[in-house]
């Protein structure tokens, strides 16, 4: 079985090799980051089961990365505060987070909310999403129709799950944008439209149609 992988987002040095040396001595593959952009930029190249996110963090705070993350990744999080204030804890759970531990903090229960979180997150864990006759398995990043394989490019592929993952949800262009290309990305560009236009060629057919448009708004694929 492999190691299960753990970012810690955290500005404080000592307190985040001394979370890393205990994480790895549990078994845990453990990459750190000292502020929330970097963070961010791991989350979107690296696989990760659980980030441990601590809230006051240089250059994005850790509301502002978590708000960030929701928007491409369901990935379990740990938030890490300071502050023993019902706003901090109740803004963290609304923003998508799986749970807080206020520091100080003792190390073992640290590590019983990591088990309980991973726990969580591998019973809800879909790798394979389903539409009529579309079939994507997301971790051998394959798509096949009717059972027939489906060439689709990186980008293609990723606009696909996140419309499937989201199923009966509109997802916006700006969402699909920030998840797909990049937060920083030009929100000017038609890149969104382009790739549906790519996506439907090679997934639709006279006898099924899988993406709907919302007119000014985005795209979905919803169950008739």
């Amino acid at each position: 079985m492999p190691m299960e992988r753990i970012l810690i987002i955290e500005d404080e040095s000592k307190i985040a090799r001394f979370i890393q040396l205990e994480l790895n001595h549990e078994g845990y593959e453990v990459e750190l980051a000292s502020d929330g952009r970097d963070g961010l930029e791991l989350l979107k190249t690296r696989p990760f089961d659980l980030v441990l996110l601590d809230i006051m963090l240089p250059s994005i705070n850790g509301f502002e990365v978590l708000r960030r993350l929701r928007l491409f990744s369901s990935v379990a999080v740990i938030l890490l505060t300071a502050k023993d204030d019902v706003i901090d804890k109740v803004m963290g759970l609304d923003s998508g987070a799986d749970d807080y531990i206020t520091k100080p903090f003792a190390i073992e229960e640290l590590l019983a909310r990591i088990r309980m979180a991973l726990r969580k997150q591998n019973r809800t864990q879909v790798s394979l999403l389903t539409h009529k006759d579309l079939v994507v398995d997301v971790e051998k990043y394959k798509a096949t129709l009717r059972g027939k394989e489906i060439e689709l490019t990186k980008k293609e592929f990723d606009l696909l799950t996140i419309l499937l993952q989201n199923k009966n949800k509109v997802c916006t262009r700006e969402n699909l944008l920030e998840r797909v290309w990049g937060y920083s990305y030009d929100g000017t560009t038609n890149a969104v439209d382009v790739y549906i236009r790519h996506l439907r060629v090679k997934i639709e057919d006279e006898d099924m149609s899988v993406i709907h448009t919302v007119r000014g708004v985005g795209y979905v694929i919803k169950d008739e």
